[in-house]
């Protein structure tokens, strides 16, 4: 293309582009029209426009002295207009008589609009880009006089500012809009930012799976704001089942709960590519899931994004946000919520690992405290609750050994700390006094004496509280007791009277002095009495001291009526208000329970449990 043709199309598109920017078109616009008006009346012409000349028209803004039709169209093809060349030339463009003149006299405005004189003057933009030109029309021959031109020009350069004040205001309000796009941009990055520093803080404490989804639902909402959360985990590898999902309709809730990775389905495909799968509006689910457009359109969904994760071990599942109107996934918004995406992984892979902790933890402790053996005559329960929810284990413990000639061994103990460890520690202890209780028939000071010195002599040096009671019949038909007390909580008493009180003497601890002296206690307990044994979690914590602890403790008792020993277990640990441990906060301390209940006399009532 020569150099003159290039800067002729250059010029077109400047000029396109400019009049797009004063943000008129062939619509009246009252200020112009007042100004052709008044060019008109000063220049004593019946006509006069303010014309603007784009690739295939002009049109006419401004206008005054147009006959009724063209003042309701406001534009006129190219083939009608003298202001292209004024355009074209980027100058004025007088003429006295149109039909005599060569280049206008076949033009159609000569018939169509009467026109016969005209004199035009070139409208530009700041950067004189011509726009199309301010004109005067005759119906008669005239000879444009020296001053009116001159006249002409001044009003055009008129024009032509209030044309660039109107491009000016075009772009401060597209430097307004930037900037109010931009301020948004910026405070939706610091609210995603804010997301991730929020999600590393609070999924951190996450034990559960149900933690983990309770907290992202909590995270994004205000945020990302999604209608609904779910969370899909993969299952033998094979499948992927709906940890959380929305509120569905039955059939949907069935359909969704477990289905093949080889579905397609957002989260499955998620999950085999390990890429997010994002649809902003219904058309891209229509376009990438026509089968799921039925089900989506019932929910009432219009968004979704489904984003793998990615966990040390594999692709754990499918993190799934859904919106009920389109919503604009950028690429900073994909990288939020994957990021997400991978701190939930991790907090699921940490909650895997708890969980699995827990079960190995419960099933250790169960094996290390036993099964309670049966006994004819005397019921029997027993309870432990772990201070620590992560190990489930402690050094709590108890243990029931039955005898010959209807005899029955009593023992609660514990060892200092809430470990596994400190599970281990309890393990050693209770198989060494189980062995001592088995092969020697002594008394109760004696066997702690034993154990206190084979705990010193082996070296473990466990510091632990243990008491030892031996219950007997009595010939009465009652229940003799014995006991030793390693610096253990007294055990309570409740008899069938109604009283309740505790058994006192208690010896130091074992591992606290070697050769510690141990005494034997006697007690006689009546027919249809209650003992309890535990360990001090029960009464003891850092808002109430050991006494207060019992005396709410026996509160409970008083006002129980309970006659099972297993009822009375869950009442003590539900209703201790000060402890709450049952269904409470985690506990403080390790906690193990011991109920023993002696038959109650058969020839009358029980007043104790009355």
């Amino acid at each position: 293309m020569a150099p003159d043709g290039l800067r002729r199309v250059l010029s077109a598109v400047d000029r396109t582009t400019a009049l797009s920017r004063t943000g008129l078109d062939a619509v009246a616009d009252p200020a112009l029209d007042r100004f052709a008006a008044m060019v008109g009346t000063v220049l004593s012409a019946p006509m006069a426009l303010v014309s603007l000349v784009d690739a295939e028209r002009q049109y006419f803004p401004g206008a005054s002295g147009l006959g009724p039709a063209v003042q309701r169209q406001r534009q006129t093809p190219l083939s009608h207009s003298f202001c292209r060349h004024v355009v074209a030339d980027a100058r004025s463009f007088a003429i006295a008589d149109a039909r005599r003149d060569p280049r206008l006299r076949t033009n159609p405005a000569i018939e169509d609009l009467a026109v016969v004189a005209y004199a035009g003057v070139p409208l530009t933009d700041a950067d004189g880009v011509v726009l199309g030109s301010l004109c005067v029309i005759d119906h008669q021959p005239r000879q444009w006089a020296r001053r009116e031109l001159d006249l002409l020009a001044d009003l055009a350069a008129a024009c032509s500012d209030s044309l660039r004040l109107r491009i000016a205001a075009f772009h401060a309000e597209q430097d307004r809009i930037r900037t109010e796009a931009l301020k948004q941009r910026s405070e939706r990055a610091f609210t995603r930012s804010q997301l991730l520093l929020r999600a590393s803080v609070a999924l951190s404490p996450a034990e559960t799976v149900a933690d983990v989804i309770a907290t992202v639902s909590q995270l994004v909402t205000g945020s990302l704001d999604p209608a609904h959360v779910g969370v899909a985990l993969r299952e033998d590898g094979r499948y992927l089942a709906m940890a959380a999902a929305p509120i569905l309709p039955p059939d949907l809730a069935a359909r969704w709960a477990r289905y093949p990775v080889t579905a397609d389905v957002p989260p499955a495909v998620a999950v085999r590519t390990r890429r997010p799968v994002l649809l902003n509006d219904a058309a891209a689910v229509r376009d990438r899931f026509p089968h799921l457009v039925d089900d989506l359109n019932r929910l009432g969904w219009q968004a979704l994004v489904s984003v793998p994760l990615n966990g040390l071990r594999g692709v754990l599942g499918a993190l799934t946000f859904v919106w009920e109107q389109p919503y604009d996934i950028d690429v900073s918004e994909e990288a939020v919520i994957t990021t997400l995406a991978g701190y939930v992984a991790q907090a699921l892979e940490r909650a895997t690992v708890l969980d699995e902790q827990r079960t190995v933890a419960q099933t250790l402790q169960k094996a290390l405290l036993g099964a309670l053996p049966r006994h004819d005559r005397i019921r029997i329960a027993a309870r432990y609750l772990p201070a620590h929810r992560t190990d489930h284990v402690g050094g709590d413990w108890y243990d029931v050994v039955t005898l010959p000639d209807d005899r029955l061994v009593l023992v609660i103990g514990d060892v200092t700390g809430h470990s596994i460890a400190a599970a281990a520690a309890m393990s050693e202890l209770r198989s060494i006094l189980r062995g001592l209780i088995i092969d020697r028939a002594e008394p109760p000071s004696a066997l702690l004496r034993r154990l206190d010195h084979a705990n010193q002599a082996l070296g473990s040096s466990i510091m632990a509280t243990v008491l030892l009671a031996y219950l007997d019949p009595a010939p009465d038909g009652g229940h003799r007791l014995r006991w030793s007390n390693a610096g253990h909580p007294p055990p309570t008493l409740v008899t069938p009277d109604g009283r309740i009180g505790l058994l006192p003497g208690r010896d130091p601890l074992l591992g606290a002095v070697r050769d510690a002296p141990r005494t034997d206690h006697t007690c006689h307990l009546p027919a249809g009495s209650f003992l309890l044994l535990h360990t001090d979690g029960l009464v003891e914590s850092r808002t109430a001291t050991i006494d207060d602890g019992f005396a709410a403790l026996h509160r409970v008792l008083a006002h129980s009526r309970e006659t099972d020993p297993e009822r009375l277990a869950d009442l003590v640990l539900r209703r201790t208000p000060e402890l709450a441990l049952l269904g409470g906060p985690v506990a403080e301390d390790d906690v193990a329970l011991l109920i023993a209940a002696t038959p109650p006399d058969p020839t009358g009532p029980d007043p104790a449990r009355g």
